[in-house]
């Protein structure tokens, strides 16, 4: 009967503007919370089999979902650890049983942005209870491969172990001049000295000290050019740790760069730490806390040592390493690298975090505080570097605020109200019809 058919579809559309009004509601509320994705409502219609003689009214349906890839504009915090994807993406975190266990055991969600801290743990998590996950650097900042269709390299970020931070040194790269005169007849027998800081693996500052000495020439040569490098190291009770000839080229070709570099054998100890390689130009020493490359240049280049008729001059003396510092600061930059800065001016990379994407977002679960879980609806999930493929990079000092526009909100509250009020009419009218029928038997 046409008449049953408009009652159930006056009730089918009293039941979907009723669904409307809360996801409008859901909107309004939430038109404040960082990272909000507004919930929309579909209407699609209903069609029964018709016959020719009636028409059947088969009324609406409706559909709801979390438009998450609709991004919201970011706002400016003074916390570098506020954190936010700028364009397509989402941040990986996870909730507090998934701090402690395995990667394959965690509970795995995705967020477009949050305002994180460190807890009493060192766990960057906000307020809400979702920990930020990330891929761990090592001490040289390098994330190596990792696992991008899943979590399975992703780790909590954690701050404490960062606090401090010392690099020993390992390379030490020599850039000086030795006066060419020293070598000639009646040149000066002075020896110069070099003390150069290092750094042990506890942060400790010791000085290796390079002694050059001029080798006087014999006759009937009028110049030797040639040096005796003797080492000496602090950390041993500035006892020599080794020593080495150094020849250079003599004045017939002009050039003043190392010919040759030979360990000498001293006495006692009855060894030499010291030894050259003539491809790389490195002189290898072993330390207390591990062994130390010197460069000191290659046979007949010009970096390294040199020796022309100038004074004695420390050119270019670098070396890597750090002393013990304490965390300054936390940033992240727009590649989703979280780096600590240290109150010596080291800086260091502790964590990549990456920026996950799935084929369909509306398709993800929506669940608490702004996070969703994968879902059959939403594909496989790709973990990528922040700014590549299809994702937008990384805002620290950033939040993201909600998709909700109040003023079409309340431009389809009202719309919903006319729609809702028009639907109790039909079941009004209905019913009004339905008892005119029952009183024709009066």
């Amino acid at each position: 009967m046409s008449i049953s058919s408009s009652l159930n579809a006056g009730v089918m559309g009293l039941s979907v503007n009723g669904t409307r009004l809360a996801a409008i509601s859901d909107n309004i509320a939430n038109a404040g919370t960082k990272g909000y994705k507004r919930s929309q409502v579909d209407f699609s219609s209903m069609v029964l089999q018709q016959r020719s003689s009636s028409y059947a009214a088969g009324g609406v349906r409706v559909e709801t979902y979390k438009d998450i890839g609709n991004s919201g504009a970011l706002i400016s915090t003074g916390s570098s650890t506020d954190v936010a994807v700028s364009g397509r993406g989402l941040l990986a975190v996870t909730d507090i049983t998934g701090v402690g266990t395995p990667a394959a055991e965690r509970s795995l969600r995705l967020t477009p942005t949050g305002a994180f801290f460190p807890d009493k743990d060192g766990n960057l998590r906000t307020q809400s209870g979702l920990f930020l996950l990330g891929w761990p650097a090592d001490s040289s900042g390098n994330i190596g491969n990792v696992v991008r269709n899943s979590g399975a390299n992703l780790e909590p970020i954690n701050l404490a172990s960062a606090q401090f931070s010392a690099t020993p040194t390992a390379r030490i790269d020599l850039g000086i001049n030795l006066p060419a005169s020293s070598t000639r007849v009646g040149g000066s027998p002075e020896a110069y000295l070099l003390p150069v800081e290092y750094y042990d693996n506890i942060g400790r500052g010791e000085t290796l000290t390079f002694q050059f000495s001029p080798v006087a020439p014999t006759a009937p040569a009028t110049a030797s050019n040639q040096w005796t490098v003797e080492i000496f190291d602090t950390a041993t009770g500035a006892a020599s740790i080794g020593s080495l000839d150094i020849v250079f080229s003599d004045a017939a070709t002009g050039s003043g760069r190392l010919t040759s570099a030979t360990p000498t054998i001293p006495t006692p100890p009855a060894t030499n730490g010291a030894t050259y390689d003539a491809t790389t130009g490195v002189v290898s020493l072993t330390l207390p806390h591990g062994p130390v490359e010197v460069f000191i240049g290659r046979p007949g280049e010009s970096e390294g040592v040199s020796q022309f008729a100038a004074p004695f001059a420390p050119t270019a003396v670098t070396k890597d390493g750090t002393p013990i510092g304490s965390v300054q600061s936390i940033e992240i930059d727009d590649r989703g690298y979280l780096q600590a800065l240290y109150n010596t001016g080291f800086r260091r990379t502790l964590y990549q975090i990456p920026v996950a994407d799935v084929p369909n977002m509306i398709g993800l679960r929506e669940l608490d505080a702004q996070s969703y879980a994968l879902s059959g609806q939403s594909g496989n999930l790709y973990l990528w570097d922040a700014n590549n493929g299809p994702v937008g990079g990384v805002a620290g000092y950033s939040l993201m605020e909600s998709t909700t526009d109040i003023a079409a909100e309340l431009t389809d509250l009202i719309e919903t109200q006319r729609a809702y009020s028009s639907n109790a009419k039909i079941v009004q009218t209905v019913d009004d019809m339905l008892q005119e029928t029952t009183n024709l038997k009066r």
